[in-house]
């Protein structure tokens, strides 16, 4: 489903206008740009949406009606929840334990994770954004979201308004995207995430 036609589920269920809700929609699978299946849906998540959509756009926005709207609820009930048939929204940990450790160069990426890192180590409210993947899956290969040229120069500045590192990085995306599994839940709820199988059971 495009952002269009969640922006037209916020209008069916909330008033104004399609262009109320785009930039919020449009924002949510910006990961398209990075990952071109579902796999991409690392925002579909409430760690997505209360560390990065939320500082984005605030707690609420006034659509052209007037009518002040709960961010927070847009994104759960117009975007996540539709995406995966309205059984379940998944966690940051179903994208972190798709991400198959074994391929992945440890002692390699740990390093230059740190090294990325540093340059962040005088602003606290960035360190804890960049090291929040960690505290909610529990998981050292989850940095590799946040450690990365994009998040680094694409979400990091939107959050913050921080300027642009300008300079080669040595870790791109496609490290999570390449070494992460294409598991069915994220076949738009084809499955069920580990975290939503005891709500899911008959």
């Amino acid at each position: 489903m495009n952002a269009y036609k969640h922006s037209e589920i916020s209008v069916k269920s909330r008033g104004g206008t399609i262009e109320d809700y785009y930039p919020i929609h449009s924002f949510i699978d910006c990961t398209k740009d990075i990952c071109s299946d579902n796999r991409h849906r690392i925002f579909h998540t409430m760690w997505g949406i209360n560390n990065i959509v939320v500082p984005v756009f605030g707690h609420t926005i006034t659509n052209s009606s007037g009518k002040k709207v709960n961010v927070k609820d847009l994104c759960e009930q117009d975007h996540i929840l539709p995406d995966y048939r309205n059984k379940f929204i998944p966690t940051l940990s179903d994208f972190v334990e798709a991400i198959d450790e074994k391929i992945v160069n440890l002692e390699d990426w740990k390093k230059k994770v740190e090294k990325m890192h540093s340059k962040y180590a005088n602003c606290k409210e960035v360190e804890q954004l960049l090291i929040s993947p960690l505290s909610h899956t529990g998981k050292m290969i989850s940095l590799l979201i946040t450690h990365n040229s994009w998040f680094l120069n694409t979400i990091v500045p939107k959050v913050f308004s921080k300027t642009l590192i300008i300079d080669d990085m040595e870790l791109s995306p496609s490290i999570v995207f390449n070494n992460m599994n294409f598991e069915l839940w994220m076949d738009n709820g084809n499955g069920i995430p580990q975290s939503a199988k005891k709500i899911n059971q008959p």
